[in-house]
């Protein structure tokens, strides 16, 4: 069992299943309501325990009734809560997300207590645990990963620099993976016109210690780790709802990393999560179990 701790955001999805999803200004009627488990950090925690890491999540959730089921629900999947705080000064995270008829979405956030994680606390966390692996992404403060990449500079540091904005403080020099889709890739290029996801792969994984991983949905992915370009195609899947399906890959490939699987195949494991995720709604509901994905990513590509 790998021992992996998960640095992000803890929210609650409050999603609406609707024909299409509505432009600025527009209503879209015949929606269907759901309440999930969700957040990044989260998410990607329970794709890991559920592929069979051991996991500990580092974050904070607020005073509140939807605090007290996500905290419930992490340890229902195996993901140890002692490092999450609760908060008085804000509310549990929330996301409303909109899904169409396809499985895109649309996502709004407040991220409430999620930005009253406390740095020195998680670099304290980071200390006691001794992590093989640390995952962030970018639902918490940038101050927050940073801090728990430098309490952990033997272990591997794995960033999903998702969502990418102008704000991005994150050196990505202290990074070992950095983990991004295309759009977000073409985002950090920096003025780069070459949107070939190869070029841009390399071009990020310069900026890392050891490489960069740009998923590509349907078409599958381009990493560039170790100084070697890996080009997968997506595993065949039914579509119905892509929220944490790029949670699932992050999850799933920092754990089989972790448990000493090659670049490749923690890419094929990811992929196979990832593709899984997506053919079930809601996001921590749909990240998929171990002997699931070992099945998937044993299938020969067409």
């Amino acid at each position: 069992m790998s021992r992996i701790a998960v640095v992000g955001s803890i929210n609650q999805d409050i999603v609406i299943r609707v024909p299409r999803i509505p432009q600025p200004g527009e209503t879209v009627h015949h929606g269907r309501l759901a309440r999930y488990a969700g957040g990044k950090g989260a998410n990607q925690a329970v794709a890991a325990a559920r592929a069979g890491a051991s996991v500990g999540m580092l974050g904070a959730v607020g005073p509140d009734t939807a605090g007290d089921d996500l905290l419930r629900g992490l340890t229902a999947h195996g993901v140890d809560t002692t490092h999450v705080a609760r908060v008085d000064s804000a509310a549990t995270g929330t996301a409303l997300i909109a899904v169409d008829d396809a499985g895109a979405n649309s996502i709004a956030v407040a991220e409430g207590a999620n930005f009253e994680i406390d740095p020195a606390n998680v670099a304290s966390a980071i200390a006691s645990i001794q992590p093989i692996a640390v995952i962030g992404q970018r639902e918490v403060p940038d101050d927050v990963t940073n801090a728990a990449f430098a309490a952990a500079p033997s272990g591997l540091r794995v960033l999903n620099v998702s969502p990418v904005d102008q704000g991005v403080v994150i050196d990505l020099g202290q990074v070992d993976i950095a983990v991004v889709n295309e759009i977000e890739a073409a985002q950090l290029a920096e003025g780069s016109n070459d949107n070939d996801p190869v070029a841009l792969a390399r071009s990020l994984a310069a900026r890392t210690q050891r490489g960069c991983v740009v998923t590509l949905g349907g078409a599958g992915l381009v990493a560039h780790l170790d100084g070697q370009t890996n080009v997968q195609p997506a595993f065949p899947t039914t579509v119905v709802d892509t929220t944490g399906a790029g949670d699932a890959f992050c999850g799933v490939f920092t754990a089989a990393l972790a448990a000493g699987r090659s670049v490749e195949v923690a890419l094929r494991w990811g992929q196979a999560a990832g593709a899984l995720a997506a053919a079930t709604p809601g996001a921590q509901p749909s990240m998929p179990l171990a002997d699931d994905i070992r099945h998937l990513a044993e299938t020969e590509l067409a």
